[in-house]
């Protein structure tokens, strides 16, 4: 069964478990070529102007369904071929990772965390869409933080970038409160098989009993520097519901002071506490995002 499914046995069990309607569509997802899809810097141009450059360039795209930013190419390509690409247009990201920043909403003079933030797309995307907020973008990885530095450059974009732990904040947190907090959790990247098919080689079952360990100390240790009154935006690329609806419902057992947002969006199911995009639905990446608010000190 394995062999005629092309994934390893626990990985099927637990999209059967979960997804006992959806389980063979997901699979075959899976194993289908992602498309190629671009976010368009709207500080540069409209995605309206950026489609008629694509059309110049010969290069087929429409606009994606849920994201006013987004494009899907008929044809993948290289990214040198994009016109404006080297020039920060617009950059290559799915549609449903490009969901966070208008979920996130953040106002002009909102202090916002990105944690967990390499390699910087969603970061980029939050300074696109609102200019004027102080963002502060940590990852835990040097390298990987350059990613996110050298995306930025590009876009012509600015943050504060820090090295460090998520889950110790007291060694990198200069004490001021956060009003919106993007936590992209590490995660079993389950959603995501059709663009790392090594995933499916890879990850082991008992990796997600570490990643669910490490998801909860995240969330417990960032929480604390939310603003009351404020939001985080819980995001991961997985299908499976132990690192997201249930994830969340432990959180909300351990922390009174928060509560789910309702999320009021045409894309996805509703997932408990969040909503859940499963691989290929509507041609986006596997996706799950939840909001918590926390309460405004009386």
């Amino acid at each position: 069964e394995t062999a005629r499914w092309n994934h390893p046995r626990w990985l099927l069990e637990a999209l059967r478990t979960a997804w006992p309607e959806d389980w063979q569509a997901i699979l075959a997802a899976n194993d289908r070529q992602a498309p190629m899809t671009l976010r368009v810097n709207r500080r540069q141009s409209t995605r309206d102007d950026y489609l008629a450059r694509l059309d110049a360039a010969r290069l087929n795209a429409e606009a994606c369904r849920f994201n006013e930013d987004g494009l899907r190419l008929q044809t993948a390509c290289d990214v040198d071929a994009l016109p404006g690409f080297a020039e920060g247009a617009v950059s290559v990201q799915d549609e449903a990772a490009q969901l966070a920043a208008s979920l996130l909403d953040a106002a002009a003079g909102d202090r916002v965390l990105d944690v967990c933030a390499a390699p910087g797309g969603k970061t980029a995307h939050l300074l696109e869409r609102s200019p004027g907020i102080s963002l502060q973008a940590v990852d835990v990885e040097p390298a990987r933080l350059q990613r996110v530095a050298d995306n930025l450059e590009r876009l012509g974009l600015q943050a504060e970038l820090r090295t460090g732990d998520a889950r110790h904040p007291e060694a990198w947190w200069d004490g001021q409160a956060y009003q919106r907090i993007l936590l992209d959790a590490p995660c079993s990247a389950t959603g995501v098989i059709r663009r790392h098919p090594d995933i499916k080689l890879l990850r082991r079952a008992e990796d997600v009993d570490a990643l669910l360990e490490l998801q909860a100390e995240i969330l417990d240790a960032i929480w604390p520097l939310l603003a009351p009154g404020g939001m985080l935006l819980y995001a991961t690329c997985s299908v499976l519901p132990a690192e997201n609806a249930r994830q969340i419902d432990g959180f909300l057992q351990r922390h009174a002071d928060a509560s789910p947002r309702a999320l009021d969006v045409a894309w996805g199911r509703d997932s408990g506490v969040g909503r859940q995009i499963l691989p290929g639905e509507h041609d986006m990446d596997g996706f799950f995002y939840a909001c918590l608010n926390k309460r405004p000190t009386a």
